[in-house]
């Protein structure tokens, strides 16, 4: 008796977890019906789709100088400093002399040598006017040792001038004042300082590019310079319009147009690309610096109010390209269309398609 009831059991038990396992199935294939026929489409809507390059760069003066000086010496006072704005002219550097011991003695002594020339020549020049009223001597001797004699006399002041202006900083040279201070070349901002006081000043010669002092810029007249993938640098030209988008100002719309697209490309990275210069055209109000770190969508080309689709949905096929669109609950059909513009998220569609029509998407394979 015992044993067949526990043979009962065990069937009533195997009975049981036959039919929750078939209950299962069933409640899951009911479930998945629905979502079989539920196939995600998009519709064929009217947009505007504009196709952009990116270079990458920064905010740069159109004209950035550097002020240097043009006589030797030490620092002796700084008129300005970083963010002042001056004009031409103004006064930003004082330069103190500092001759080494060696300038100094020689000066003294081409002086000192100019001036026993200048005294001798003047006495053969006395000595000579007399043999020349006697007719000694001809006129053209007499012409040729005038000659010396002025000669000597001009020597005699640019020794001089040495002198004062290594001792002093200071001259006077043909109605010309010449003094050791640097004047702001152009009106502008001082954008940088790079020498304090009793710093040395080496000056600018021909042989010699000299110490910088500052740096200005008319900020004014700015630009972006960056660079664009090879890519796209085929596409772009000159006087294309540019949208800026910098860090530090997100909220800013700031445009430009292409000015220059160099010819030559460079490394970076591995990367090919070609350095390019965007003039600034609308700066929405914001106040630019120098150095701001920017991108630069360029346009290249813009279709307003056409049709279009996700690109995600066209399937491309060497030269030509498709579509799938529903057709009843289950069935869809192949539709080649044509294609135009592409922004790489939405692409034209030029022919094949209607407005308002639904396109479907591709079908999503899942990974076992």
């Amino acid at each position: 008796m015992k044993r067949k009831s526990k043979k009962k059991l065990i069937g009533i038990g195997a009975l049981i977890v036959v039919l929750a396992v078939v209950g299962i199935g069933f409640v899951t294939a009911k479930s998945k019906k629905p979502d079989e026929k539920d196939r995600k489409t998009v519709k064929v809507e009217r947009k505007t789709i504009v196709e952009k390059a990116l270079a990458v760069g920064s905010i740069e003066p159109l004209n950035e100088i550097a002020v240097k000086a043009k006589v030797s010496g030490v620092v002796g006072r700084l008129f300005v400093e970083a963010g002042d704005y001056v004009e031409k002219g103004t006064i930003v550097v004082e330069i103190n002399p500092d001759p080494t011991p060696l300038e100094l003695a020689q000066s003294k002594r081409n002086l000192e040598i100019s001036e026993i020339e200048t005294l001798t020549l003047k006495k053969e020049l006395d000595r000579n006017q007399t043999m020349k009223d006697k007719g000694l001597i001809s006129d053209q001797e007499f012409e040729i040792l005038e000659r010396r004699y002025d000669e000597a006399v001009i020597r005699h002041k640019i020794s001089k001038e040495q002198l004062d202006l290594i001792e002093t900083g200071k001259v006077r040279i043909a109605e010309t004042d010449i003094e050791t201070v640097v004047k702001a070349p152009i009106s502008g901002f001082i954008l940088e300082k790079q020498i304090n006081i009793g710093d040395p000043v080496v000056p600018l010669t021909s042989y010699q590019p000299g110490t910088q002092l500052l740096r200005m810029a008319d900020m004014k007249d700015l630009l972006f310079k960056g660079t664009v993938d090879e890519i796209d640098v085929g596409k772009i030209k000159e006087g294309l319009p540019a949208e800026l988008q910098i860090g530090a100002l997100p909220n800013k719309n700031i445009k430009g147009i292409v000015k220059l697209i160099s010819l030559k490309a460079q490394k970076e990275d591995n990367q090919t690309v070609f350095p390019i210069e965007i003039q600034i055209t609308a700066t929405d109000g914001a106040v630019l610096r120098a150095g701001y770190s920017a991108n630069a969508n360029i346009i290249i080309a813009q279709r307003d109010s056409v049709l279009s689709i996700p690109e995600r949905v066209v399937t491309f096929s060497n030269d030509s390209c498709y579509v799938f669109i529903p057709k009843g609950e289950t069935e869809k059909e192949k539709r080649i269309i044509k294609t135009g513009l592409s922004d790489a998220i939405t692409i034209e569609v030029i022919e094949g398609l209607d407005e308002g029509q639904e396109v479907l998407e591709k079908e999503v394979r899942q990974i076992i």
